[in-house]
């Protein structure tokens, strides 16, 4: 963890040390539509993430905007046959550092583009199963089924209102494969879309 955030830092600091212009820094959160590919019968998770923004101007038009965020994803699974129900849940929470280029259309209007870094944090599943009114459930830490280290790419929309606050929308998805060889998600990759509000001083 400690290497994370001295990771991040010095993106930060490499950025503005360049940045002939202001530097903006703030709070965002938000709500993720979260997904694995290749899972059967999937659903989309609905879960959260929180973190940090950091904006350096170059000019009117470009800025780069590195982030250090704490997202809950994963995948949820249901099927229903023969009267019996069951559905499981995999989470898989992790620090992601996007470092985006964004490139202002018109006004407090942009659009954003660039690499994510995730370092996993922790992966839970869940089962539930229903037959007959009789129920049954398992929750298991399944973190070593997991990659440590996931790559991808965000591209999104940005809203800057003039207080201070924004509201954006992204689209993640993963390059890398998530679960290690021989596991259950040994082909799937995260697909999450973010909506969230934040504020910059």
């Amino acid at each position: 963890m400690k290497k994370i955030f001295t990771l991040a830092a010095l993106i930060a600091i490499g950025f503005g040390a360049n940045a002939q212009q202001e530097v903006k820094y703030g709070p965002k959160a938000g709500v993720n539509f979260a997904s694995l590919s290749n899972v059967d019968n999937c659903k989309s998770l609905t879960s959260f993430y929180v973190g940090a923004v950091a904006e350096i101007k170059f000019n009117d038009k470009f800025s780069v905007q590195p982030e250090l965020i704490y997202s809950s994803q994963g995948v949820k699974s249901e099927i229903s046959i023969l009267g019996i129900s069951a559905s499981r849940t995999q989470k898989v929470d992790y620090i992601n550092i996007p470092i985006l280029a964004k490139y202002y259309v018109y006004k407090g209007f942009s659009v954003e583009v660039g690499p994510q870094f995730g370092f996993l944090v922790k992966a839970e599943g869940e089962g539930n199963v229903s037959a007959s009114g009789v129920s049954g459930s398992d929750k298991s830490d399944n973190k070593d089924n997991f990659e440590s280290f996931d790559f991808g790419i965000g591209a999104g929309l940005a809203y800057d209102l003039t207080n201070g606050f924004f509201v954006n929308a992204r689209y993640n998805f993963g390059l890398t494969k998530v679960g290690k060889a021989d596991t259950y998600f040994a082909s799937s990759k995260n697909e999450v879309i973010q909506v969230g509000v934040g504020y910059k001083f």
